[in-house]
């Protein structure tokens, strides 16, 4: 029996089972239906916040009110959007960008094309497409959305996957790609392994056969979330303690030393990442979880040759052209029909229970990602 709304998937097999019937249920016995019915719809639903604080208590979900379908426009309805880190900062109003309010929350999802301007050529009715920018707002039922604010992503591919398509893989695939010339057999280490890029970084890295050393927080779980993580490709998982350790060593003569280093923590852990680069390294920063600054030794500088960079997906989709963002959306989404890249573990949630979503979110340790149902 598959799982229901509200439940967590906690295996990879599970969200690739799930979110394909989800697709299969979109595409066949629904997918029709909804394009008739939502093309007459002047309202959505939506979760909106007038002014910044803790997302529990600033956002509502309100009926809103949807503009006439321009030239250029397209009418989507959403089908999946999750919840990330980033989401929850802009609503706190900490966020490097931040809407004009009020605003719909939510910056990554996929929707379905149910009408299109007279004017729109790379689109059609029935199309999946994911945001190619932040700020649309995605926690909602139903948009109208500039033609060139979307592009379109396979339909055959599960549903979770398609929503969560747009940032965390985005992120790990640039990241791999784009510091070091990496080849098989090399090695990255990485702390907040188990995060949404941090999955991504394991499974893209294994396809292309490099080694990662994966870096978790202690916890009560950590046994079975190093077996999940194993799972997806992880050549290594480690307590964020083992790396002060002599036992790294004997880690490094079965594994090269990392040429990349992924920091999205900051602080203590960023500098332990430092110390066990190979000389020239790099060390690039997408997050700061632990809201301390990033320490960089001087010896590490002066002796090692490290380069520390930082990087934002967002920027980078707005200094390359749609055809950089398609060709890396294309090899992402093989990596997904070959089961090489699966989405992360997932919790689904209807929109009408979104605070039960956010509250999930902002756990410690959270390990599932919530994803709003609409």
């Amino acid at each position: 029996m598959w799982p229901q709304l509200g439940t967590v998937c906690c295996t990879n097999m599970l969200v690739c089972r799930r979110s394909l019937l989800t697709s299969a249920l979109y595409k066949h016995s629904r997918g029709a239906a909804q394009v008739n019915n939502i093309r007459h719809l002047s309202r959505c639903k939506a979760l909106v916040y007038t002014n910044h604080g803790d997302p529990s208590h600033v956002i509502q979900v309100e009926n809103v009110d949807l503009p006439l379908v321009g030239p250029k426009d397209v009418l989507v309805k959403i089908l999946a959007a999750p919840i990330n880190p980033s989401d929850i900062n802009m609503i706190q109003g900490t966020y490097a960008i931040l809407p004009d309010l009020p605003a719909v929350g939510g910056n990554e999802g996929v929707a379905q094309v149910v009408e299109v301007g007279r004017q729109v050529t790379s689109l059609q009715i029935g199309d999946w497409v994911i945001p190619r920018d932040a700020g649309l707002g995605t926690w909602r039922t139903a948009a109208v959305l500039g033609e060139e604010d979307v592009i379109s992503v396979p339909d055959d591919i599960p549903l979770l996957a398609a929503a969560t398509l747009g940032v965390n893989p985005c992120t790990a695939f640039r990241m791999l790609a784009d510091f070091e010339h990496l080849q098989p057999g090399d090695s990255v280490i990485q702390n907040a392994a188990n995060s949404g890029v941090g999955q991504a970084v394991i499974q893209i890295a294994a396809a292309r056969g490099i080694n990662t050393i994966n870096v978790l927080r202690d916890r009560p779980e950590f046994t079975q979330l190093s077996d999940r993580l194993k799972a997806l490709g992880a050549s290594h998982v480690i307590m964020e303690d083992e790396l002060r350790r002599p036992e790294m060593k004997e880690l490094f003569k079965t594994c090269p030393k990392p040429k990349l280093a992924l920091n999205a923590v900051g602080g203590k852990s960023a500098t332990e990442l430092l110390r066990h680069l190979r000389v020239g390294g790099s060390m690039v920063t997408y997050g700061g979880m632990s809201k301390q600054p990033v320490t960089v030794p001087v010896s590490a500088l002066i002796f090692k040759d490290v380069k520390v960079c930082g990087f934002w997906v967002t920027q980078w989709k707005r200094q390359h052209s749609n055809g950089a963002f398609r060709a890396m959306l294309d090899e992402l989404c093989s990596l997904l029909r070959q089961g090489k890249l699966s989405a992360p573990a997932c919790a689904e949630v209807t929109l009408d229970d979104y605070r039960q979503a956010l509250d999930a979110a902002m756990q410690p340790f959270t390990s599932a990602k919530q994803i709003l149902i609409t």
